[in-house]
């Protein structure tokens, strides 16, 4: 679940009128934030592990001069995003330093960038989130959102695998905002395993705000909560999203169940992509 989708969106330039020696040109001139913000997505999006093209993304990541109206860090944005692409774990202490910068949606795309680059290292920083618990985790004055990103936080302290931090996760099940409590619930399934946690992503499925039940169908797939399937299926979703949810459900369970035979569970997987194609 995102901290701001519309932050997620790919800048509306077709991808391919852009090259890899355009991309880092532009992000190297400091004239143009719009063709830098642009290039920093390319590169993230087309995953460009280079040597130069990380520098680059890490220069970008500390950039003072790309500002938004709101006082934001749009270029940071985009520069956490690509380097969790990158699988290039170097760049984790950079990624943590950036949690002091003061865009909320910075925090958030460093966060989702730590738990895909899976370095253990940022775990004791992202728990650190968590001191004062749901208590603390409020609505922050003025704003839209919540002090932190705490969904994302929980997200990515379950694809750490932070068996240590289940206590205080745990809590989170019962915070106010649902996209936190099913947060909560997907880093809890992660860690722990029981069903319990996957079967409270699949009520959100049911839920009456299609935000959360496109989200919920993500994270079961991510999760790969396979008793899920059929409600994935079921779900008043568009169809595209249930397809890249079961698929993704469905390589999570063989990657778990590597080197077997495929199970009826999976089958019946496939059966219903089918039945969406």
């Amino acid at each position: 679940m995102s901290a701001n989708p519309s932050e997620m969106s790919s800048p509306q330039i077709p991808a391919e009128s852009l090259s890899l020696d355009d991309a880092i040109a532009n992000l190297k001139q400091t004239e143009d934030p719009d063709l830098r913000y642009y290039a920093a997505w390319w590169l993230g999006r087309f995953r460009v592990n280079q040597p130069e093209v990380v520098d680059l993304l890490v220069i970008a990541l500390a950039d003072e001069s790309s500002r938004s109206p709101d006082g934001g860090y749009p270029l940071r944005r985009n520069a956490a995003r690509a380097l969790g692409k990158l699988s290039e774990t170097r760049v984790v202490p950079n990624l943590l330093a950036s949690l002091e910068c003061d865009d909320y949606y910075v925090r958030g795309a460093v966060v989702e960038a730590l738990g895909e680059l899976g370095d253990k290292i940022a775990i004791p920083k992202l728990l650190s989130f968590l001191d004062g618990g749901v208590e603390a985790a409020t609505m922050m004055p003025g704003k839209p959102h919540l002090r932190e990103p705490y969904d994302l936080i929980l997200e990515a302290l379950g694809s750490l695998g932070a068996a240590e931090a289940a206590g205080q996760i745990r809590p989170f099940l019962e915070h106010s905002v649902e996209k936190v409590q099913y947060a909560a619930a997907r880093a809890m399934y992660q860690l722990t395993g029981e069903p319990r946690y996957g079967e409270v992503l699949v009520s959100a499925l049911a839920g009456p705000d299609l935000q959360l039940r496109r989200a919920a169908l993500m994270d079961i797939g991510v999760v790969g909560y396979m008793p899920g399937a059929e409600a994935i299926a079921e779900t008043l979703a568009e169809n595209s999203l249930k397809l890249i949810a079961l698929k993704g459900l469905l390589e999570t369970h063989l990657q778990q169940s590597s080197g077997r035979a495929l199970t009826d569970e999976a089958i019946h997987a496939m059966d219903l992509m089918d039945d969406l194609l």
